[in-house]
């Protein structure tokens, strides 16, 4: 990284407080160089920042950016945004997010990339937690805070990097790890991409950026994914339920575990116990002990690392009670993980399950309403609340309103609001004891659980 960064002194971030921004710039004011940062929005992770060094701005604004050496932005940074629009007026290099992970990436032997539609914050987490609690000392990189590394990154001294690789605006190109692991390729971010042709060719052309030494993880279940993978040079190795090299057998679900028997090949490995819950995190294990399998770990020691293992931030994860009603917040916001987590809500509960979930962005929202119509059959009760716009500008064209009279053609129990006050008060009226309560969203709808549990 050094050799990369010799003649860089000052390093500002363009939104830090996101949750990879933060991570990368916690590296580099590890490694001593002057990081500075801009954000509209104050938080926990920028306080811990400025406590390592960091000279915080609140904002964006052209004055910034005056005697850096290095801007790094994100994919929701625009052209108009006045900190690039100074810094290229200056003659100042910009940076991708995504090829400073690359960067970064590229300074270790074992780098392990996942990437995926669904999944890959919780994957990227069992891995993580796989290798740390084997005392690998893996440097991290994740897309939520867990909990064994007291937040979303590590800088370690082993010779593993594990981190996410995100397909949108085709940013995981910018990586070459040794390994990549796949999980599924069902189309998203259709913003961006202009089909699933387009989607799919993302994922195509990251294959080609593995190590060919390395080797490449895929689901067998993912029909899409496994026609990808058919003539990779790489070793391929797949996972799955309904095949794959590694596969679960004699699974048994209770109140407080999922369990399987670990098979390679029709071979058992070892026992495998999950505090977790549902078909979707069966999938996930299987994909995080392939990892550990291929680069030479105990299995059994693997598998028990995994037994401990809570889930990451906002993946199903609890939050507290109101009304005697269970909470839970959750990141979903792909139809597909939507019926996935409401299967699992549905499964645990005793009583009625209450989701409340915000769509993500327009495009999104509009481009697979049709999905998310149909996507919320196992709840009792679905609130919707306003549409989080994130990077877009609404046209008009589709609104949380407009999904709710849809939705209500075959589920009546789903109604708009759209005060976040106004929620609280409407889920205060409904939940009783043994209610599930799921909180759901990409966007600001965490703040809604505060709410809540206030």
């Amino acid at each position: 990284m050094k050799n990369v960064f010799s003649d860089k002194k000052r390093i500002h971030f363009i939104g830090v407080g996101g949750v990879s921004m933060s991570g990368l710039a916690e590296i580099l004011l590890s490694k001593g160089f002057e990081v500075s940062g801009s954000d509209i929005n104050y938080s926990d992770s920028i306080r811990h920042l400025e406590s390592l060094g960091l000279k915080f701005f609140d904002g964006h604004h052209p004055e910034n950016v005056h005697s850096c050496d290095l801007v790094v932005y994100t994919s929701a940074v625009k052209e108009d945004n006045p900190e690039i629009i100074e810094a290229e007026r200056l003659g100042i290099k910009a940076e991708s997010r995504s090829k400073l992970l690359g960067y970064i990436m590229a300074r270790f032997e074992n780098s392990i990339a996942v990437a995926g539609t669904h999944g890959k914050t919780t994957v990227t987490s069992m891995i993580s937690y796989i290798f740390e609690k084997l005392s690998y000392d893996p440097t991290i990189l994740v897309g939520a805070q867990l909990d064994i590394i007291g937040g979303n990154m590590k800088l370690g001294k082993g010779g593993y990097f594990i981190a996410e690789a995100c397909e949108y605006c085709r940013s995981l190109l910018d990586f070459y790890p040794y390994s990549a692991t796949i999980l599924n390729v069902e189309p998203d971010h259709l913003d961006y991409f202009k089909d699933a042709d387009d989607y799919h060719s993302a994922y195509s052309d990251f294959l080609q950026n593995v190590s060919d030494d390395g080797f490449v993880v895929a689901c067998h279940d993912d029909a899409e994914l496994m026609k990808l993978v058919s003539n990779i040079p790489q070793k391929l190795v797949t996972y799955g339920l309904s095949g794959g090299d590694f596969t679960a057998a004699e699974i048994t679900v209770s109140d407080t575990a999922t369990k399987y028997v670990l098979l390679y090949k029709e071979e058992r490995l070892c026992d495998v116990s999950l505090s977790l819950h549902g078909s979707h995190n069966i999938l996930n294990s299987l994909a995080a002990l392939a990892n550990a399998y291929m680069y030479g770990l105990d299995m059994q020691k693997a598998a028990d690392a995994l037994s401990d293992f809570t889930g990451a931030a906002r993946r199903f994860e609890y939050r507290g009670k109101v009304c005697g009603a269970s909470v839970y917040d959750d990141y979903a916001h792909h139809p597909t993980e939507i019926r996935a987590t409401l299967d699992t809500a549905r499964d645990c509960s005793q009583g009625k399950v209450i989701c409340v979930f915000q769509p993500h962005t327009y495009s999104r929202t509009l481009s697979l309403f049709d999905e998310f119509t149909t996507a919320f059959d196992k709840a009792d009760m679905l609130i919707l609340a306003d549409i989080y716009a994130a990077r877009e500008i609404d046209d008009g064209k589709v609104s949380s309103k407009m999904l709710a009279d849809k939705i209500c053609q075959h589920f009546p129990n789903c109604i708009y609001i759209g005060s976040f006050d106004e929620i609280v008060d409407k889920v205060k009226s409904v939940a009783k004891e043994k209610d599930t309560v799921i909180i759901m969203g990409a966007g600001d709808i965490v703040r809604l659980t505060d709410i809540l549990l206030q």
